[in-house]
Parts: structure tokens; sequence; C-alpha cells
């Protein structure tokens, strides 16, 4: 099998927990690889984000050029062109960076390209086998890649559930030098951060999650009811913002806010990857819908069939008495 490398996100030092992730999945595709961890950036922060990444890969790659400060996809194409092997396998994260950088990657290294991808059943020769979801997560397709020629893959967030990382004894190699040019049409010119609103969602141990299902704005009352009850915080799914029913920074997804409760309670809510691309962490998910199908049962730990308006207020009478 082809060498495998993973790109690693990170913020402030500290990897994504998709880094992990990609570990597993890289040892779905060939257990005794030792996979390559390629971590990009320019700063102090740098080294520790490479440090953390050393605790999941027996190998890292370390790039510090000042046109990687930020995650540009058009640049970390480039990088990663100049310096992967040819007919490698390249692992990504799917999310809105890697969907930006991986079909283009896949171009430029004649690869193979397959995204959103949430199950590896192993591989053959240079044929992978390989799980998306269709159809809003209602089926389950498994597909084949030939990577004769290498390939790339982006893998949905919490969907290779990884253990404790062991290491911390991973070789952190500095690759600056093969990194090659990297100028771009595309400039980063600055963050704009989202607004706080008056909750923090980030900072909850507990959410209670609202989606769709609520039906109507009069009944966010009940979610807040049983937040209260749980010491709790309300959160929601993207089309209860696009209804102006709660405020843009109450969002989870990959639109909205990245969240690591110990507790996720998603009531009527589908479970898009979207919307499963802001749960980080692993918390405790229980999931309610009365869509016995809804995509959301298959990364719940609890999951209860019913209707939400029903189940609200006999949880909230439970939970105060």
């Amino acid at each position: 099998m082809a060498q495998i490398f993973a790109y690693i996100a990170h913020k402030n030092g500290v990897v994504d927990d998709t880094a992990a992730e990609l570990a597993v999945a890289a040892k779905k595709i060939d257990a005794s690889a030792q996979v390559t961890a390629i971590v990009t950036g320019s700063g102090a922060t740098l080294d520790a984000a490479c440090q953390g990444a050393a605790k999941a890969y027996a190998q890292v790659w370390k790039i510090n050029k000042p046109e990687l400060a930020y995650p540009n996809a058009e640049v970390v194409r480039k990088l990663l062109k100049n310096i992967v092997p040819a007919s490698s396998i390249v692992l990504v994260a799917h999310d809105t960076f890697g969907m930006d950088l991986g079909p283009g990657l896949s171009i430029k290294m004649d690869a193979a390209y397959a995204s959103d991808v949430v199950g590896i059943d192993g591989a053959d020769g240079s044929t992978l086998k390989i799980v998306r979801q269709e159809f809003a997560g209602m089926a389950h397709a498994h597909m084949t890649v030939n990577a004769a020629k290498g390939a790339v893959l982006t893998l949905r967030p919490g969907s290779f559930q990884a253990g404790d990382a062991a290491g911390g004894a991973g070789a952190v190699t500095d690759k600056s030098g093969d990194a090659g040019d990297l100028g771009a049409k595309r400039k980063f010119l600055q963050v704009v951060e989202a607004e706080t609103g008056d909750v923090d969602i980030t900072k909850s141990d507990v959410l209670v999650s609202i989606g769709r299902g609520i039906e109507d704005q009069e009944n966010i009352g009940l979610a807040e009811d049983l937040a209260k009850a749980m010491g709790a915080v309300v959160s929601c799914s993207r089309p209860i913002v696009d209804a102006k029913w709660l405020e843009k920074a109450r969002q989870v997804g990959t639109s909205g806010k990245t969240v690591k409760p110990k507790v996720y309670m998603a009531l009527g809510i589908s479970g898009s990857f979207q919307h499963l691309g802001g749960i980080k962490g692993s918390p405790f998910i229980v999931a309610v819908n009365k869509n016995p199908k809804a995509p959301i049962f298959q990364v719940a730990d609890v999951g209860i069939v019913e209707n939400i308006l029903e189940f609200i207020p006999a949880m909230t009478e439970k939970v105060s008495g």
C-alpha cells in the first residue's frame, strides 16, 4: 500500500480533534503503515502543534513558512504537491477547509478523490473500500477507490472515534526547506470573529440543542425550561437561526460554533454532517427525533424515537421532580 499522510488542523498551538481521527482512519487503510502527519503554519505556536500531533503519529513533518500563517487552501495545495511523494494517500478532515482543499489537490496529484467518507472497510492492493452516506444520511454507499496513482480522502469528523493518544514519542522533522514556491492569487486579509451573543455555548458542559422538530418559535420556551432544569444552555442547528428564532451565536455546526460539551442533547435535529462537524470531544449524545432513520441516531449514545414536543415537557417534569 502507498504511503499515507494526514493534514493536521490546529489553532493557537492546539491540534484539532480530527488529528487523532485521521490516524485511526489511516490504520483502517493499512494497519502496518507508518502514517506521517503534516503540520503547517508560522510562528511560536507551530512547535506546540507539532508536539500535539506527535501524540498520535510516529512521524510529523513541520513546515514553517510565512505564507502558511493562515490555512489558505490554494497555498496548502501547492505545498502538498511539492512535498508529498507521488502515488501517496492524503487524508484531510471534511470541514469547510477540507472541502476547499481536497478536490483541487487530487487534480494536482493526478490522484483519485473521495469526499465525506464515514467508513473504511480496508484495502485490497491499490483498491480502497470506503463508505459514504447518501440521501442526507438515509443510506450508506459502499464504494471502491482506485488508488494506483494515489488518493485524496476527506473524512467526516466524528466518524472515526479515537481513544486516548498514547504517544509523545513521535519524531518531528522540519521540512520547511522542501516547501518550494507557495505564491498564490488568493490572499488572507483578516479574521472576522463571530459575535459572542448573550451566551457562549462553547463554554457549556451540557447543551440542549433544538432543530426543525421544534416546529414553531413559541415552542422554544419548552427547550429553555428543560435546559434550566438540567443546568444546561440552549443551542440549535442552522434552520433555527435561518428562521431568526435564535441568534447566530447559538448555532452549532461548521457554519456556526464548535462545541465540546460533556453531554449533548439533540432535539428534533436530523444530524447533517455540517451540524455534527461542530461537535468535538466525543460527548455523550442523546438524540430525540420522530424519524427513526435520522442520521443523528448513527452517532448517538442514546436514541429515542419520539415527537420532541411530547418528549420535552415529560423530560422537564422528570428532571425537575
